[in-house]
């Protein structure tokens, strides 16, 4: 069990709720209220309803066979296509419909390819994969960035039964040689480059790197190129291991490859986790359980239907872009859209000029983004025609100050908005409102997605009483189709990570077998779930157990205030102090007068005891490339600790100067 300790507190103050907008009530894809009870009772062939959304070429002899916890098997004895259900099936009805429209760095740079399209590109590059020795179960490990190339690679590699293992474009040299040597690569996937607010970046240099540190024998890396050649900064050696996509396309320009049957238990994708410490986890998901899962949960949650135009601004390098942008979307038929650079390049309304340009129905984004938009300021949005109907955050936790704003000036008071819990290891959302059946209540991931089972454990592993309003340890008590099948290569690393602390280990019945989220959450009376924010995350401030999510949310309430993170300072008397890292809206000035209005939120949400032993300001928080706010750091610059590792920031220069600035003061 986790050790023990004080009580993990929340203490947010409650919020309003939002009824969903009637004319998206009365579209909407769920709408009937028993959905919930028909699959608590009706639990695990519910779950034949997502499963019944796809084509399978045989079907399954079994929903869930649980005789082996937690090495839990879906629709067993069942067979098919990833790529055959995100392309081929939809070519009777849509082949000239846009399955993905991709936005490159320059508003003049862009491309629509229809289902008839894709479907080509991925014939000629499964061909491709094949004549370089890529077979069924060959695990091929990509590092490309937001361009066509990396859909249409992963959907090749689904089509001939290769799991892929898609490595952030953003991970330095030698995370990308760790995941190769993880997964056993002998054949990797990149690009020549890509652009970032408008300037090339030479993609390969740190591919070479990684074949040097990397442990494995790399036999041949497929080099797609950004633009019709290869880039001019760009140099290929006569002993380098790469062979020109290009060429090969050109070979297989008319290539058909059979999608290869697959078992619904096969895995599909490796998708690497990468934690503050230790080695990343290759999460592998499987075919059946995973597809009928994001497929659904695109379907229930974010409500698309093939006619609309859908973006989500995530990355296909995290979970969010392989469930939510290219296996739920297109499996559905819909139009998803892709955007290669950063959101405020060239300007800051960017995304909102993509959003009108396409007429995008749904929008799909993170809090840091909402946060990073709020900071800009909402006269960045207003010259922009858009009408959402739909707007979802994905990630962590979003305050409600953010959820309020994202309403108003994003939504326009009249778009239904959803937050979602999920994770990497869940494949799919686990805790969100279905938008048309629950009132939206800023800050609040809201209830349990159809068939999921969460409950609140304090850290003796004993269930708290559900809709309490106590604090404790968010765990999921019954499988689900997304989940996990292990950890790839690890199976012992997969008990100890996700069960052995809330299980009976030693059980083979599956009621002992509990998954640990590593969250902390809050189970309302009202039902809806509240998540705190990661169990790391948590301080003890005078004998009270405080998320960091609870104490950034007071800050946020702030006016003045873009973006907040709090870190842990030991402290002599109180045991940790929290100091809070602020950043201010533009225009905003650093004064005693603004650090005094966020000590004052802070005590007057959470109270006195959690009042801020430090406001730091700060022109920028130190984050991850995927945009999460690294508080590790933030807590050994509280502390007057080594930095770490910062090989996986987005700008290892920020913490740096938070640090001089720290010890200078």
């Amino acid at each position: 069990m986790p050790d023990e300790g004080p009580e993990l507190e929340a203490r947010l103050t409650e919020q309003e709720y939002f009824r969903p907008p009637t004319d998206f009530v009365g579209q909407a894809n769920v709408t009937d209220p028993e959905i919930h009870e028909r699959f608590d009772e009706n639990y695990p062939e519910a779950f034949e309803e997502y499963a019944e959304l796809l084509d399978w070429d045989e079907h399954w002899d079994e929903v869930l066979d649980d005789s082996n916890p937690p090495f839990y098997e879906w629709f067993t004895g069942g067979k098919l296509n990833a790529s055959h259900n995100c392309i081929d099936r939809h070519l009777d009805e849509r082949k000239n419909q846009a399955a993905i429209i991709w936005e490159g760095t320059d508003a003049d740079e862009s491309e629509t390819i229809t289902y008839q399209d894709l479907y080509n590109r991925v014939n000629a590059m499964a061909a491709s994969l094949q004549d370089v020795g890529v077979r069924e179960d060959d695990v091929v490990t990509c590092h490309l960035p937001m361009l066509p190339a990396l859909p249409v690679t992963m959907l090749a590699c689904a089509r001939i039964g290769a799991p892929h293992s898609e490595v952030f474009a953003g991970f330095s040299a030698q995370a990308l040689a760790d995941r190769i040597d993880s997964a056993d690569s002998d054949v990797v996937v990149t690009c020549d480059g890509y652009y970032r607010r408008g300037e090339f970046l030479n993609h390969k240099e740190k591919c070479d790197e990684a074949l040097d540190a990397a442990e494995s024998d790399v036999d041949t890396v497929l080099l797609w190129t950004r633009e019709d050649e290869l880039h001019p900064d760009v140099e290929i050696g006569e002993d380098d291991p790469y062979v020109l996509v290009d060429d090969l396309l050109a070979d297989n320009e008319r290539a058909r490859v059979d999608p290869v049957s697959r078992d619904a238990e096969d895995p599909l994708f490796l998708m690497y986790t990468s934690g503050t410490t230790g080695q990343p986890k290759g999460c592998q998901h499987r075919t059946g359980g995973y597809l009928s899962y994001v497929t659904a949960t695109s379907k229930n949650v974010l409500d698309i239907k093939p006619e609309d135009t859908y973006w989500c601004a995530a990355d296909i390098g995290w979970i969010t872009g392989h469930s939510y942008i290219v296996y739920g979307p297109l499996s559905l038929g819909t139009t998803s859209v892709m955007y290669e650079d950063t959101p405020d390049h060239p300007h800051k309304g960017r995304i909102w000029e993509i959003a009108e340009r396409y007429d995008v129905d749904i929008f799909h984004t993170s809090p840091t983004a909402v946060r990073m938009f709020m900071k800009w300021g909402e006269e960045y949005v207003q010259d922009y025609d858009f009408d959402f109907r739909h707007m979802t955050t994905v990630g962590e936790p979003i305050q409600p100050e953010a959820w309020l704003w994202y309403y108003k000036y994003i939504g326009g008071e009249d778009a239904a908005i959803v937050d979602t819990w999920w994770q990497t290891e869940t494949g799919g959302h686990l805790i969100t409102n279905l938008p048309a059946l629950d009132d939206m209540k800023p800050g609040s991931a809201g209830k349990a997605v159809p068939g999921i089972q969460p409950a609140i454990y304090d850290d003796n592993g004993d269930p708290i009483e559900p809709a309490s309003g106590r604090a404790g340890n968010l765990v999921i008590e019954k499988p689900w189709p997304g989940m996990l099948q292990t950890v790839y290569g690890n199976d012992e690393r997969f008990i100890e990570e996700y069960w052995q602390d809330f299980s009976d280990t030693d059980s083979d019945d599956p009621e002992d077998w509990v998954y640990k989220a590593g969250d902390g959450a809050v189970h309302g009376q009202d039902g809806y779930y509240r998540v705190l924010g990661r169990l790391d995350d948590v301080m003890n401030v005078a004998g009270h157990r405080l998320g960091t999510m609870e104490l950034e949310s007071a800050v946020a309430e702030v006016e003045d205030v873009a973006e907040a993170a709090v870190a842990s300072r030991e402290d002599a008397e109180k045991g940790e102090v929290p100091d809070v890292y602020v950043v201010l809206r533009d225009g905003v000035e650093p004064s005693e007068a603004v650090r005094g209005r966020i000590v004052s939120a802070v005590e007057d949400e959470i109270g006195k005891f959690a009042r801020p032993a430090n406001v730091i300001f700060c022109g920028d928080l130190p984050k991850t490339r995927s945009g999460k706010i690294m508080r590790r750091i933030l807590e050994n610059i509280s502390n007057g600790e080594e930095l770490g590792n910062t090989t996986t920031l987005r700008d290892p220069s920020v913490p740096e100067e938070i640090r001089d600035q720290v010890q200078g003061d």
